[in-house]
């Protein structure tokens, strides 16, 4: 579907679908489920956790940071990334929403 579609639809609907969209990459899977398992924040270690090249995980991260599931600071020359807590319980909150609105008596 190109672009020029999505304005018939709602805003929740795209933004789900955009969240969705990101999350359907197992890269971006993986390097959430690292960081969210970490108890600070983690600066360069995630080429050789995720097995990918540092500029495959900056492009990964980018696209994780759109849909503002990451927190980053700066610490000398070094990014260093956490989750978004607020946002990921609010993306949480939007997921169980939509799964738990279907209707299971259709057929």
């Amino acid at each position: 579907m190109g672009a020029s579609k999505t304005h018939i639809f709602s805003l929740p609907q795209n933004e789900l679908a955009q969240v969705a969209k990101v999350l359907a990459h197992p890269a971006r899977i993986a390097i959430l489920e690292y960081i969210s398992r970490q108890e600070n924040c983690i600066c360069n270690d995630l080429v050789d956790v995720i097995g990918l090249s540092q500029p495959t995980i900056s492009q990964h991260l980018n696209e994780i940071k759109k849909i503002g599931l990451l927190k980053g600071t700066f610490e000398g020359k070094n990014l260093c990334y956490c989750i978004n807590k607020e946002r990921w319980e609010e993306l949480q909150q939007s997921f169980n929403t939509f799964f738990t609105n279907i209707n299971y008596n259709c057929c």
